[in-house]
């Protein structure tokens, strides 16, 4: 990896992890999109250095944490979401085997998606929901674990809308995150899918990520919760159209 393309991708590593700390969730998503549209890394090994990423995010948080993890939500969604994620990883090998553009078309899509679940406010419902919704989500999540590293969104906006402590939201999304993040490197390895020496200078984005998250706790910017939301929702719609928008013309323009 060249000079240029390691500034990049430790830019990109600053200003994701610098927004996830304070939106909650926006790392792999900002870093997969980031990725995507500048190149500096292929986007399987995107997805493998975001999984560990998480993981070291992961024991920091749940270092202290763990006590606080909401365990029937956390067993109800657990397993699913690991079957789920073996399915999403399959479908990543087919995706690279049909076309770069329908990986990236695919990315785009999910991030523009999830983009607009950023501007939702959930509405909190009065009691717990029943076990079909957490398998449900649990499925999606798991998907989107396995293609991209990305699972966050739909269990963020499902957990957010339970009468569940904050605390108890946080750590349980946190552990799921890194037992998803955990078995996707395994299958990675099984696979044999030895990624590329770029990933091994990506793992300079680890010192980075804990820097800017320190930064982002102690000096936040002069920004309301909306407003920063809307940051990160006008900054993940940009990249997921941009991503999206180029791959979708190449694959249907014909069709025009």
């Amino acid at each position: 990896m060249d000079t240029v393309s390691l500034a990049v991708l430790l830019l990109l590593a600053a200003g994701a992890s610098y927004v996830q700390t304070l939106t909650g969730f926006a790392l792999g998503l900002l870093m997969m999109g980031g990725v995507g549209l500048t190149g500096v890394v292929p986007l399987e090994d995107a997805a493998v250095l975001v999984g560990v990423l998480g993981i070291v995010n992961a024991v920091q948080v749940l270092a202290k944490g763990w006590r606080a993890i909401a365990r029937r939500e956390f067993l109800l969604v657990i397993f699913i979401s690991l079957a789920f994620l073996v399915l999403g990883y399959w479908l990543l090998g087919l995706l690279l085997t049909a076309s770069l553009d329908w990986l990236k078309l695919v990315l785009g899509a999910i991030i523009v998606l999830s983009s607009i679940q950023l501007l939702l406010q959930p509405a909190p419902l009065e009691k717990p929901s029943g076990p079909a919704s957490f398998l449900f989500f649990g499925a999606i999540a798991g998907v989107m674990g396995g293609l991209f590293s990305t699972a966050g969104p739909p269990l963020v906006y499902h957990f957010y809308r339970q009468p569940l402590r904050p605390v108890a939201i946080r750590e349980t999304l946190v552990a799921i995150f890194a037992v998803n993040g955990v078995l996707r490197l395994l299958l990675v390895a099984g696979a044999g899918n030895i990624p590329s020496t770029a990933l091994w200078w990506g793992l300079l984005c680890i010192p980075v990520v804990m820097g800017f998250t320190l930064l982002a706790r102690r000096y936040p910017p002069p920004l309301t919760p909306t407003g920063m939301r809307r940051v990160a929702f006008s900054l993940l719609f940009l990249s997921g159209l941009s991503l999206a928008g180029p791959a979708f013309l190449k694959l249907f323009g014909d069709f025009s």
